[in-house]
């Protein structure tokens, strides 16, 4: 289900997504705004798993954070 909003944004932004749309990479600046919002909380969502990993387990090695770094491409 989708909803309408209205929001507020830096000119910058809006013109990054009217850009996007001129360009052929989004088909309106609705889904760019609407796939750059579920970006956010899909990364939100991880932090939180990736919290709780930590709370569970404590932090990661230097070890640990390299080998995800290199299979993350970081």
């Amino acid at each position: 289900m989708r909803r309408r909003v209205t929001i507020t944004v830096e000119e910058g932004v809006v013109q990054a997504a009217e850009a996007a749309v001129a360009s052929g990479r989004s088909p309106s600046v609705s889904d760019w705004a609407a796939r750059a919002m579920a970006d956010r909380a899909n990364r939100e969502r991880l932090a939180d798993v990736l919290a709780g990993i930590r709370e569970e387990l404590g932090p990661a090695t230097d070890e640990e954070t390299a080998w995800a770094r290199s299979v993350l491409g970081l």
